[in-house]
């Protein structure tokens, strides 16, 4: 009984040391930043209480709220990083908003959303919905997917499902359950959006909110059988933090998956290593080492190890060198068709099948020969 105390505690101190790497700070509104950087709109909706004027915080609430925020990506950073203010805000250096939207309704959000898809290509009105992970605020999962759309140029109009994380390294079991208790809402938005008219719908989840996205598409499978594949054209995870013998049960209650499914995995994420010790297993889906367990199911794993450095979680977002690989594919259509041979002339790495699972394994060597 005691060393296993002393081993949870150390769990818990390793979480902290991995969680107080990463600098945070709340959304600064600053409209002349628009002048000298990138700006990208987002789309949000929140199950998070309002802490104060216009700052959900992480207290959770039933009906989502709705706006949409412009951020200003600076021009002077390193792809992968996102840079909160210290002290005076500097639009060279800073992720800002340059002006936010509230939405009185979630009709007046899938209006305007309509409008910003009607007003791009034709080819490229697709929504990218990102679900952010564990320990994450409404500002960081906003500025993440205005850093992916930016570094990676993303095809559409971005939305954000901001679910009520605590924001916090040790509240890994108030998010699993905030994880759960989110899970309305984020149907509500998918039904939102698909009405708004998108010719795409897809779902990129991080860590735990893999976790959120796999029990919402249950429950709609549930309730509608096959419309998963009906109304979401892809599923992208990074890192996913979720038992594989669950996503296995998950995955077979919803049914038909959608065509393109994409499991981004590291062996080195020093994250999950820990999720999978609080839990009692030996590892978690987003670092999975064996593709026979999924084997059955037609995924998709794209294996990020030899890419990783540090905590390794986000590595598919955070890589300069992976950035670089995604930017130069033409299209997600292309890169993730269900032909191997095709992948890997998109991909730098060798690409295996088992059964219905196919595994790329990314090899930077491979890539610098490009």
């Amino acid at each position: 009984m005691c060393s296993r105390a002393i081993q949870s505690g150390l769990t818990v101190l390793a979480l902290l040391t991995l969680a107080s790497c990463a600098p945070r700070g709340p959304l600064t509104l600053v409209p002349e930043a628009a002048e000298i950087a990138s700006v990208h709109t987002i789309f949000t909706a929140t199950t998070r209480s309002q802490a104060g004027v216009g700052t959900p915080g992480s207290e959770r609430m039933e009906t989502p709220q709705y706006s949409k925020l412009n951020i200003a990506v600076p021009p002077n950073r390193t792809p992968g990083t996102i840079t909160f203010p210290r002290g005076t805000p500097d639009p060279d250096t800073d992720f800002l908003v340059t002006a936010s939207t509230s939405f009185d309704s979630a009709r007046a959000f899938r209006r305007d959303l309509a409008r910003a898809l009607a007003a791009t290509p034709a080819n490229d009105r697709e929504v990218i919905l990102y679900v952010h992970g564990f320990n994450n605020t409404f500002a960081e999962g906003v500025l993440r997917i205005a850093q992916l759309n930016h570094d990676i140029e993303l095809p559409g109009v971005a939305v954000h499902y901001s679910w009520p994380s605590l924001g916090n390294p040790l509240g890994y079991a108030y998010d699993r359950d905030s994880a759960l208790f989110a899970r309305d809402g984020l149907e509500q938005l998918i039904t939102e959006i698909r009405r708004a008219g998108p010719r795409r719908i897809t779902i990129v989840a991080h860590s735990m909110g893999a976790l959120l996205t796999m029990e919402t598409l249950r429950q709609m499978s549930i309730a509608r059988p096959d419309s998963v594949s009906r109304d979401i054209d892809a599923i992208v995870m990074l890192s996913p933090d979720i038992d594989i013998d669950l996503f296995r049960a998950q995955a077979r209650r919803i049914g038909k998956l959608p065509e393109d499914f994409v499991i981004f995995t590291s062996d080195r994420d020093r994250a999950l290593r820990l999720s999978a010790r609080l839990t009692g297993q030996r590892e978690r889906l987003g670092n999975i080492t064996n593709p026979v367990e999924v084997a059955d199911l037609t995924v998709t794993l794209i294996d990020v190890t030899a890419f990783s450095s540090g905590v390794g979680h986000f590595v598919a977002g955070s890589s300069p060198a992976l950035i670089q690989i995604f930017r130069g594919i033409p299209s997600v259509d292309d890169a993730f068709r269900r032909d191997p041979a095709g992948r890997s002339g998109f991909f730098p790495g060798t690409v295996l099948t088992i059964q219905n699972v196919t595994e790329i394994i990314l090899s930077p060597n491979a890539a610098l020969s490009r």
